[in-house]
């Protein structure tokens, strides 16, 4: 009887995650390219980011012990 090639086994799954990873990439950079109609609207401020450099989010003050 034959014995198992492991080396060959996981090379195969090592491709498999691979490929995944490589696809999923991708997919996440065309939803970057290409807004989607799903939530907010790309000019929204809290989704716009030439408007996140323009106006900077304000950070609230902390409170000091004075009051």
């Amino acid at each position: 009887m034959a014995t198992p090639n492991y080396g060959y086994e996981k090379r195969q799954k090592e491709l498999a995650k691979k490929k995944k990873k490589e696809e999923k990439a991708r997919e996440k950079a065309a939803r970057k390219l290409s807004p989607s109609s799903e939530g907010l609207a790309p000019g929204d401020p809290e989704t716009d980011v030439t408007s996140l450099e323009r106006d900077p989010p304000t950070v609230p003050e902390l409170p000091t012990k004075d009051g």
